[in-house]
């Protein structure tokens, strides 16, 4: 640990991230108030240690050994900060003056909220929201995640609908606040994930611990998104799929379990057919794959859930759609979370 402890440490994951470190660091830096700036970098091999070294003294680097991925990553350079807090931060987000203070007070004077994430538009088109958290998370009845403010591709323009503080279901890994005793108690983001899912899967660990997750409104950045995998990227659709069905398999209390997975399962196979049709092969070979990957690993995964003892009535928890947001979207055409 640190020799002293910090209210607030902003912690940027990076690896072969130096032009974003670039862009974007000279406002984390310039606009974060009192708050610690570490960069944990995943063995990069860019030259980013040395441009941090070179330009940005005043910020702390912790170097893992490998290229640990988002999750493990996160958990190896959090465990050597002594802070009350943490926000996980990406490389690609440029953020305002006073950013941390809305969702810092919030956090202080409400002790049950352990997670929470500022409103995140689009770095490029900054009128719309980001498709990576927009105005806070949520899931379906099918665990299927969206948001307010982005439905699948649809993404709204930000005309202050969103200027609120609400309880949601997941906080955005993008710009994740997180009270450090629980980040630590709940053993920090699931290993396995690598990357993607991994903030809605810790979410729904804090939730079932009795503690909220929020969304302020208050606070605002831009993110670009796709930085260091592109949502075209098939590595990106295999974790998407194979995370989704192992977060359900982690969370769902027993009740729900069977019958939800078969559907997802489903829906899953008739994603990666439209994928066939679209041309899209290598996504749907990574389709097949997440589900092949799931079942390999089904001891660990059983471990986990054993663990983690799920429990609760899922589509009654607060940020839960009772419904299904791919029957609203795709066959009924409603396109914001207004319209469900």
């Amino acid at each position: 640990m640190a020799s002293s402890t910090s209210l607030t440490a902003i912690v940027i994951l990076n690896w072969n991230g130096l032009r974003y470190l670039q862009e974007f660091l000279p406002s984390v830096v310039a606009n974060s108030g009192d708050c610690e700036v570490v960069v944990a970098d995943n063995a990069s091999s860019d030259g980013s240690i040395p441009f941090l070294q070179a330009h940005f003294p005043q910020v702390r680097i912790i170097q893992n050994s490998d290229n640990f991925g988002f999750c493990e990553g996160y958990n190896l350079a959090l465990r050597q900060i002594d802070a009350k807090y943490y926000v996980l931060l990406n490389s690609d987000v440029a953020v305002p003056p006073g950013w941390t203070e809305p969702i810092i007070q919030l956090m202080e004077a409400e002790e049950d909220i352990a997670v929470c994430q500022p409103k995140i538009n689009a770095q490029q088109h900054p009128e719309f929201f980001e498709y990576a958290g927009a105005a806070g998370g949520l899931l379906d009845a099918l665990g299927y995640p969206y948001c307010r403010g982005r439905l699948f591709e649809t993404l709204e323009e930000d005309n202050g609908q969103y200027n609120d503080v609400s309880e949601v279901f997941w906080a955005t890994g993008a710009c994740m606040f997180v009270r450090a005793e629980v980040y630590h108690k709940l053993s920090g983001l699931e290993p396995a994930f690598f990357a993607h899912m991994e903030e809605i899967d810790f979410c729904w660990r804090a939730k079932n611990a009795g503690y909220r997750v929020m969304y302020n409104g208050h606070s605002q950045v831009y993110h670009v998104g796709g930085g260091t995998l592109h949502k075209s990227n098939p590595r990106k659709t295999y974790l998407n799929f194979r995370n989704g069905l192992a977060l359900l398999y982690k969370n769902l209390p027993g009740s729900e379990l069977f019958t939800t997975l078969f559907i997802r399962i489903l829906l899953d196979w008739v994603a990666a057919l439209r994928m066939v049709v679209a041309g899209q092969r290598a996504d749907a070979k990574a389709v097949l794959d997440a589900h092949a990957d799931v079942l390999r690993n089904g001891k660990y995964w059983r471990r986990r859930r054993k663990e983690q003892q799920p429990k609760g009535n899922f589509p009654a928890m607060r940020g839960v759609y009772r419904g299904s947001i791919v029957w609203e979207y795709f066959v009924r055409q409603k396109r914001t979370v207004r319209d469900l």
